[in-house]
């Protein structure tokens, strides 16, 4: 039994689509999970279509048009002359969502998000499963609500094991047997019935919980590149593929920042030793990248994670206190409230610095509760380096003309905050 995940960029237009369906032809007759993210940028469409609908925004409508209008044409391109397939369950999804839109909204947003932006999933899914059926590709379409369980965390959904594996062990494993499905990624359901997302880009993340619940032989991550490059190639062109990876080394490159593959997915799969592969849905034939493999089976090539549109933000204390225990704690715990995660901290007698993600909403609200206690701070669009495998001298390179912030090394990393 198989779990493949198909990315936004794998089902962007039809052309996309229909490209799903001839990688799935090589597998026929084998025991298939399909788990499939939004439709191009379609999440990025639906959060600003939930932004204006919390704040009861006119352009909410014109939102609204936009992203339908962009399905209807997928779906248009799609539907071949006579076809005895219809899509109206995705028509009917649409009507929900216009309906859902007319509505009071909760004074909680993040709870509206989840609402609104995971319909992108539900609907390509939708799309995907009656393209594969008119193809020839028969599949059943399955909604992953009923199988992941999370708590009330929304945006950052915590699953319940427990409850999540057995119900994938139980109710959905034996139709895997019997046929291919097709489900969504990043999202799941709480106990109250409301949907819940397990953060953003999560499908990876929904891929491994499968997995694991199924006591699947693999999973494949389809992606537009060759597989886990020691490099973004779109920043530096000489980055090539890194053949097979431990569990360990995936873990830290995610924790770091590398797209490629979501934090939160190793975890799973290392807990029951299910190797994952990373390969191109444009070149399927090809071997990628095999996560899994021993320590000493790995090649140790140097690996370049470039996080941008960071924030350094340092902070010391108004009364002249040094930044210890107390301090730390306070300051740790207004960082949780406001849910902002840390991607570096270094600290000194008299000052805390972080370097985070820049989340205008969130460090608004942390700065104000910050301010009350502490003096602040900030250099805006700085960049995090982090550079694994390296020479004394090997990356220098990358710091040029620019203004070396923060440095911090140990024996096979450096973490450089540049601007």
């Amino acid at each position: 039994m198989k779990v493949f995940k198909f990315g936004g960029a794998s089902v962007k237009n039809a052309a996309a689509v229909r490209n799903v369906g001839t990688v799935l032809n090589a597998f026929e007759g084998e025991e298939i999970l399909i788990v499939v993210s939004a439709m191009g940028k379609t999440t990025n469409a639906l959060e600003q279509l939930a932004q204006a609908y919390f704040e009861k925004l006119d352009t909410k409508n014109e939102l609204y048009k936009v992203v339908k209008s962009f399905h209807d044409e997928i779906i248009k391109d799609l539907l071949s002359v006579g076809s005895a397939h219809t899509y109206d369950d995705i028509e009917n999804l649409f009507i929900e969502l216009e309906c859902d839109l007319e509505t009071t909204p909760d004074s909680n947003f993040d709870k509206v998000y989840d609402q609104i932006v995971s319909y992108g999933e539900i609907f390509s899914s939708r799309i995907l499963s009656t393209y594969l059926n008119e193809a020839g590709i028969k599949n059943r379409w399955m909604d992953a609500q009923n199988f992941i369980c999370t708590d009330n965390t929304y945006r950052e959904g915590k699953v319940d094991w427990e409850i999540t594996s057995n119900l994938i062990s139980n109710k959905l494993k034996p139709i895997v047997k019997k046929q291919m499905v097709v489900t969504q990624g990043f999202i799941g359901k709480n106990k109250d019935n409301f949907t819940v997302t397990l953060g953003r880009e999560g499908s990876d993340y929904s891929a491994a919980i499968f997995a694991y619940g199924l006591d699947a032989e693999n999973v494949t991550i389809w992606k537009d590149v060759a597989g886990v490059m020691n490099a973004d190639p779109k920043k530096f062109p000489d980055a090539i593929k890194i053949d097979a990876i431990s569990y360990p080394k995936a873990i830290e490159m995610a924790y770091y920042g590398a797209t490629v593959i979501h934090p939160k997915t190793i975890q799973p799969l290392q807990s029951k030793h299910i190797p994952l592969f990373v390969k191109s849905f444009i070149d399927p034939g090809a071997n990628g990248t095999k996560v899994g493999v021993r320590k000493e089976e790995e090649v140790h090539l140097p690996t370049i994670i470039s996080k941008g549109n960071q924030l350094l933000i340092s902070i010391s204390s108004k009364d002249f206190s040094f930044i210890v225990e107390d301090n730390l704690s306070k300051i740790f715990d207004a960082f949780a409230g406001h849910k902002v995660k840390i991607n570096l901290m270094q600290n000194s007698a008299i000052s805390f610095s972080v370097c985070i993600d820049n989340d205008a909403k969130k460090i608004a609200q942390l700065i104000q509760t910050l301010e009350n206690d502490y003096t602040i701070k900030i250099n805006e669009g700085v960049e995090l380096l982090t550079i694994s495998n390296y020479s004394e001298n090997g990356f220098s390179q990358f710091i040029k003309e620019r203004k070396l912030l923060i440095e911090q090394k140990t024996r096979n990393t450096v973490q450089l905050v540049v601007n």
